[in-house]
């Protein structure tokens, strides 16, 4: 583990190519991580769910709701990638997100079933890629062109990155 508590994991380190299994751990991955972040936060108070993750960061009920926000935006970028040729997807203010009610006063269930139901739908379509639809692209208008391998791993990531966060957070507090 890092000490760093805006990158508990690490950044993201892109390799420059990427194999069947990496893909297949990957995923893997994005199946497992609903069901963590359940494990996570299951117990914590509504204190507890407010707390931020480290000085100025998000709390803990944000970051879940904002797993879902951000994920539901990967798949949504899957999807273009596969049916349109390099889509140029529209990015959002993460940070602002993050500040509505939606992310502020419900339940993490409230985002944990959308999570279940965005990981069960981006695995079987991540499985059911042939190997030149890896090669697929979009394009941020912030990060350029973003290959699905990349952005496989990218999510990938993400969901450890953020998970790392509540279960630090859960450690340093010894919840």
């Amino acid at each position: 583990m890092n000490s760093d508590l805006r990158y508990p994991i690490g950044e993201f380190a892109p390799s420059e190519t990427i194999s069947p299994a990496e893909r297949s751990y990957w995923i893997d991955q994005l199946r497992a991580l609903p069901g963590q972040v359940r494990d996570a936060v299951a117990g914590l108070a509504d204190e507890q769910l407010d707390t931020p993750y480290r000085p100025g960061g998000w709390t803990v009920r944000q970051v879940v709701h904002h797993l879902a926000d951000s994920h539901m935006n990967a798949m949504l970028r899957i999807k273009l990638a596969l049916t349109e040729d390099a889509p140029t997807v529209k990015p959002y203010e993460e940070n602002l997100w993050a500040e509505l009610v939606d992310s502020t006063a419900p339940a993490p269930e409230v985002s944990l079933r959308i999570l279940e139901g965005v990981h069960a739908r981006m695995v079987l379509i991540l499985k059911n890629m042939k190997e030149d639809d890896w090669q697929r692209s979009y394009i941020h208008p912030v990060n350029g062109s973003t290959t699905l391998d990349r952005h496989l791993g990218l999510y990938a990531w993400h969901g450890r990155h953020h998970l790392a966060h509540i279960t630090s957070l859960i450690r340093r507090m010894d919840w």
